[in-house]
């Protein structure tokens, strides 16, 4: 029988707070600090040399807040995010019909990566609009892995472990 050990609720104290405001602080600076430095009028090394000082500043910060928030305080605010995004995840079975749009889902987009450079022409407004092709097709094979459940991570998953075995259920009819 397994255990599973609970987290215990760290006290509230000026240590988790400021843990939590430096780990978000590690977050923001590279998602806004990065785009204000691109959009400035500044040289593309200086640009370049921002950016990855925002970078690997936010780097240090995210293990600073670690280091002010300890073990128990870690733990406590992981355990939490994750437990959040556990009910927005994709459920472990999902009906075949979600199960077949999900596929088509998954695979438009790989089919469409495949043919476009060869056959440009052939979609309207390819040409010119690569880039944003490319991220609708990106976001388009996320979103299918989330409409696929969790079934289907596990397939996923299994491509890549040498000695795994396909069971085929039985069918009747």
């Amino acid at each position: 029988m397994t255990e599973v050990s609970q987290v215990e609720v760290p006290a509230g104290g000026w240590r988790l707070k400021f843990g939590v405001a430096l780990f978000g602080l590690s977050i923001v600076l590279p998602v806004v600090g990065v785009p204000l430095v691109a959009g400035m009028e500044l040289s593309a090394a200086a640009v370049a040399t921002v950016s990855g000082g925002l970078l690997g500043g936010a780097e240090v910060l995210g293990i600073l807040a670690v280091a002010v928030m300890g073990k128990s305080g870690y733990a406590y605010i992981k355990n939490r995010v994750f437990g959040f995004l556990k009910q927005y995840g994709p459920p472990v079975e999902v009906s075949r019909t979600r199960y077949t749009i999900g596929l088509v889902m998954f695979a438009v987009p790989i089919v469409f990566a495949w043919l476009a450079p060869y056959a440009a022409e052939l979609f309207p407004g390819y040409q010119g609009n690569e880039f944003t092709y490319a991220i609708a097709g990106d976001l388009l094979l996320l979103l299918s892995l989330f409409v696929l459940g969790g079934d289907f991570w596990d397939k996923l998953r299994a491509l890549f472990i040498h000695g795994a075995k396909v069971v085929f259920p039985k069918t009747t009819g």
